[in-house]
């Protein structure tokens, strides 16, 4: 049981579940790309290790142990810090820096993440605006809400947008959208139909589906139009 997947395993936990639900054995699965007979081997090795890394229950699933959260809060600390650190100051895209950041996290030490955080200048935000957890194990608090929760006609500054995707990463790049950036939501489509959006000042309109909406979070502003 290498200390990288142990990492994986307990970051996953943490992004699905955080610190007040249960990441159950399909959605870990699903996350990981591995099978469910595989999650549930590793869950049991981690629940049963002393001090415990998790939580474990058959058909309930997992969360996170004291233990178990401080080491997922330390990777994700890392990872965040290094995307940051690549597209800061050693000028990667956007769309680069995740994929870096997973093979990097396990590797570094607490003295070269504390360097890295300070020339950074003690940051708070990614690249794709997720929170940086503190040394400290508590997170910066940014209250937003899903780009799918809009309502028409409304204003919002976008908050972060999801890291997973290389490829939508570079499409929001395009047409101007990452955190920071003022979007009008002009129109909703019926029946579960496309977000028509406006970005910053922009007289274009843009046609979101619901998957790409889906993975951008904004905080609301009061008032309409752009």
């Amino acid at each position: 049981m290498g200390s990288s997947a142990i990492d994986d395993y307990l970051k996953a936990i943490f992004q699905i579940a955080g610190d007040n639900n249960r990441a159950t054995t399909a959605s870990l699965a699903e996350k990981l790309s591995v099978s469910p007979a595989s999650v549930t081997g590793m869950l049991k090795k981690l629940s049963d290790v002393e001090p415990p890394w998790i939580e474990y229950q058959k058909h309930r699933g997992a969360r996170l142990s004291p233990r178990g959260r401080a080491r997922a809060l330390e990777v994700i600390r890392h990872h965040r810090l290094i995307e940051l650190f690549l597209h800061t100051v050693l000028g990667y895209r956007w769309d680069q820096v995740h994929a870096e950041a997973e093979r990097l996290e396990h590797a570094i030490s607490e003295t070269f993440e504390d360097r890295i955080a300070e020339v950074l200048g003690d940051p708070e935000f990614d690249p794709h605006g997720h929170p940086i957890p503190r040394r400290d194990g508590t997170l910066p608090i940014r209250s937003d809400t899903s780009l799918l929760h809009m309502e028409p006609d409304t204003v919002a500054v976008v908050s972060r947008v999801s890291d997973q995707d290389s490829e939508m990463l570079q499409y929001l790049s395009s047409v101007g959208v990452k955190p920071g950036v003022r979007i009008h939501l002009v129109e909703r489509g019926p029946f579960d139909g496309p977000l028509m959006l406006r970005v910053e000042k922009a007289a274009k309109v843009h046609a979101f589906g619901r998957r790409l909406a889906a993975a951008i979070r904004v905080r609301k502003l009061q008032g309409a139009g752009s």
